[in-house]
C-alpha cells in the first residue's frame, strides 16, 4: 500500500489522498470500533464536524477536535443513508460522462452512494472488511470537484446536503414493498461552505463503516465481568476540583468512554464486611451489559457503570434480584449479603460523574440492609423524596414522628413491627406485605395494630399511610447519619 501511495502521489495527488481515506476506514474497521469512535475518527479525518443517526433516533456528533457536540447541526454539507432502506438518488457525474466512463453504483452494501471511474483510468473498489461485499471505489473525485455550480445546487436539498431525505432527524423509510432488516441510519458532514473534493468518498465509506459497526454492536455479547480499578483514577473521575482534561484521561485509562453517559453506584457493608468484595459479588452476578469499574473510596465502594450502547436505564431492579438471590443462599454468603446496601445515582455525562456519585450516596442513606426490596435504592425512583436528604440531620432527629419511630425501633428486639410497617407502606396491601415478609397476613395485621397503637396512626387512611412513609424515610436518613 505504501509503494502504491508513493507512485500515485507522483501521478495524481487526488487518487493518493483517496486511497489514504480508504486505508483509514479499513484500519478503523479492523479494530472493532463502536459508533462513537467511528464518528469521532471521521470528524478528525474530514477536519469538520461529523454525525451519525440511527433509525431509532439516537444521534452522535463530534467536532474535529474530538469533543462531542450537542443538539442538531445548523448546516449539513453532505449526507449518506446506510442500511437496506437506503434510497438516495445518485448525483450526476459529469466527468464520468465526459470520459465515457460508466457510473458504478454500490448496490450490494445497502449504502446510498455512487462511484465513478478516475478520468483516464478504471474504476476500482475494495472489499468491505469481514463481509466480502464489493466496496466503493476511489472514484468521482475529479468529477465531484469539477461539477458545475448549477448541477451541485440542483443536487442539494435545503440542508445543503445531496438529498433532503438524508438530513438528520428525518425518518429512514423502506422502499415500497421492502421489509427493512439490519441496521440503518444516516451519516453526515457539517463543513462550512462548499463540500470538499473528497467528502463524497468520506461519506460513502463512513456509511459503509457505520453499517458494519452498528451490526457488530447489535450482536449479543457475553457480559463483561466487573474489574477492580485503581482507586486514584476513580477518585479523580469523581472529583469536583480536577480539570476536565484530567477527568477525561482518567476515564480512558479506566477503559471508559468520556463521551458516553454512565451511572455511579455507592455500596456499603456492615461491620467486618469487605465492601470491595461485596461490590464485585453484587455486580458480577448481575449480568449487566456494561463496562463496570469498582474501587474503594473511603468506607464505600464506588462503582462506575457505563453501557457501551449508551443505554440509560437504571440497573437497580436487576441488582435487587441479585440481592434477593444471594440472601436465599446458605452459609456465610447469605450473612454478608444481608449486610450490603447500595445506592444508584442517576445517569449523567461521564465527565460529570461526581453528580451521579452525590446522588448515589444520598440514595444509599435510604437503603435498608436485609430487605431485598429496599437494600438497593435508585435515586431517580425517589423523586421529590430525595429532597429529604437536604434537610439537616438535627431537624430530622427533632421531628416528633421520627422520634416516635426511633423509640418504637429501640423497643423491638427483632424489628418486626418496623418491617411490617415498611412493607405495608410500600405495597399498600396487607396480603402483598405478608407475601414480601413470608408471613401469614394475620401476623402482619397484628404487628401493624401494635404500630398503630404506639404511634396513633390509622394506616388504612391514605393520609396517615403517607405520613408513616415519610416518617420512615426521615428516620432512616437520621439513623444513617448517626452510623
Amino acid at each position: 500500500m505504501k509503494g502504491l501511495l508513493l507512485r500515485l502521489s507522483a501521478l495524481d495527488p487526488d487518487a493518493a489522498t483517496a486511497l489514504r481515506v480508504i486505508a483509514h476506514f479499513e484500519a478503523l474497521l479492523s479494530g472493532a470500533p463502536d459508533p462513537v469512535s467511528l464518528v469521532r475518527s471521521t470528524a478528525g479525518l474530514a477536519e469538520c464536524p461529523a454525525g451519525l443517526e440511527l433509525a431509532d433516533g439516537r444521534t452522535v456528533r463530534f467536532g474535529p477536535d474530538g469533543h462531542a457536540l450537542a443538539g442538531v447541526p445548523e448546516r449539513v454539507s453532505g449526507a449518506a443513508v446506510f442500511g437496506p432502506a437506503a434510497r438516495v438518488p445518485a448525483v450526476p457525474d459529469t466527468a464520468g460522462e465526459r470520459d465515457g466512463a460508466a457510473a458504478e453504483t454500490g448496490t450490494g452494501t445497502g449504502i446510498a452512494a455512487t462511484g465513478t471511474g478516475i478520468p483516464g483510468g478504471t474504476a476500482t473498489g475494495s472489499a468491505v472488511p469481514g463481509t466480502g461485499t464489493p466496496g466503493p471505489g476511489i472514484s468521482g473525485l475529479v468529477g465531484g470537484r469539477e461539477q458545475g455550480a448549477a448541477e451541485r445546487a440542483a443536487a442539494e436539498g435545503p440542508y445543503g446536503g445531496p438529498d433532503p431525505a438524508a438530513r438528520p432527524g428525518s425518518a429512514v423509510a423502506p422502499a415500497p414493498g421492502e421489509t427493512p432488516s439490519g441496521p440503518s441510519g444516516r451519516v453526515w458532514l457539517e463543513r462550512p461552505g462548499a463540500p470538499g473534493p473528497l467528502d463524497e468518498l468520506v461519506l460513502e465509506w463512513m456509511a459503509l463503516a457505520a453499517r458494519v459497526v452498528v451490526a457488530d454492536n447489535r450482536r449479543p455479547r457475553e457480559p463483561e465481568p466487573p474489574h477492580v480499578a485503581d482507586p486514584a483514577l476513580v477518585e479523580l473521575v469523581l472529583s469536583e476540583r480536577e480539570a476536565v482534561e484530567d477527568r477525561a484521561r482518567a476515564l480512558r485509562l479506566l477503559g471508559l468512554t468520556p463521551e458516553l453517559p454512565l451511572r455511579v453506584l455507592a455500596v456499603a457493608g456492615g461491620p467486618g464486611t469487605e465492601v470491595g468484595v461485596e461490590a464485585v459479588a453484587l455486580l458480577g452476578r448481575s449480568g449487566l451489559r456494561a463496562v463496570v469499574r469498582i474501587a474503594g473510596v473511603g468506607e464505600l465502594g464506588a462503582v462506575l457503570v457505563q453501557p457501551r450502547d449508551g443505554e440509560t436505564a437504571s440497573p437497580a431492579e436487576e441488582l435487587r434480584a441479585v440481592t434477593a438471590e444471594r440472601m436465599r443462599e446458605a452459609g456465610a454468603a447469605r450473612q454478608s449479603a444481608r449486610r450490603v446496601r447500595a445506592g444508584v445515582g442517576g445517569s449523567s455525562a461521564a465527565l460529570e460523574a461526581r453528580t451521579s456519585w452525590t446522588q448515589a450516596r444520598n440514595a444509599l442513606r435510604f437503603a435498608v440492609a436485609g430487605d431485598p426490596a429496599e437494600a438497593v435504592i435508585d435515586h431517580d425512583a425517589l423523586g421529590p423524596v430525595a429532597l429529604l436528604a437536604e434537610i439537616p440531620v438535627e431537624l430530622l432527629h427533632a421531628q416528633p414522628d421520627v422520634r416516635a419511630l426511633a423509640a418504637l425501633a429501640e423497643g423491638e428486639t427483632d424489628g418486626t413491627g418496623i418491617a411490617a410497617l415498611a412493607a405495608f407502606c410500600r405495597t399498600g396491601s396487607l396480603r402483598q406485605a405478608a407475601t414480601e415478609l413470608h408471613l401469614h397476613h394475620s401476623s402482619v395485621a397484628a404487628r401493624l395494630a401494635q404500630v398503630e397503637g404506639a404511634l396513633g396512626w390509622r394506616l388504612r387512611d391514605p393520609g396517615d399511610r403517607f405520613r408513616a412513609q415519610l416518617a420512615l424515610y426521615a428516620w432512616r436518613l437520621a439513623a444513617a447519619s448517626r452510623k
